[in-house]
């Protein structure tokens, strides 16, 4: 997940268990740059975490359609690759199961709540977090008991 303020872009994301709890999250705050990158570090650094952690079948969530798209082969991207995105297919094509799926936005609360708490760290350097904080207790609860999010949609008459 992504978040902005002024010039400044963020991401964040949380590796859990099969149960969905909590195993650790993540938030950096990454500089200047359009929202879609700041997915793909999002997705980069979590695909990097789990790697690197030793996990064998991970599942990927983002609720950016388009980055999804890109990463699996669905969208066709016309002229070079972005060097992140053939850094994820590298990551994704090494010997273990992995599987990226777009979710709805309201599904992604709890990344979007570290991609915002990423802009209020001091500097650029991954922020790893071992104990939620309160705020994202809360959100994880809200996941694991499967709490609904209701998706306002205006009509036009």
């Amino acid at each position: 997940m992504t978040a902005r303020i002024s010039s400044l872009s963020g991401c964040g994301g949380l590796l859990r268990d099969r149960m969905g709890n909590c195993l650790n999250s993540y938030a950096r705050k990454i500089g200047s740059c359009d929202a879609l990158h700041a997915e793909m570090w999002g997705m980069y650094i979590g695909m990097d975490m789990a790697r690197r952690q030793g996990i064998t079948h991970l599942h990927v969530e983002s609720d950016s359609k388009v980055l999804v798209d890109m990463v699996t082969g669905k969208c066709n991207i016309n002229g070079n690759v972005p060097t992140l995105i053939r850094h994820i297919r590298d990551l994704k094509n090494m010997s273990w199961q992995v599987q990226i799926n777009h979710i709805w936005r309201e599904g992604n609360r709890s990344a979007d709540w570290l991609a915002n708490f990423s802009l209020s760290l001091d500097s650029f350097n991954l922020h790893v977090i071992e104990t939620p904080p309160r705020e994202l207790r809360c959100l994880l609860f809200d996941d694991i008991s499967g709490a609904c999010m209701p998706r306002n949609v205006h009509l036009i008459a």
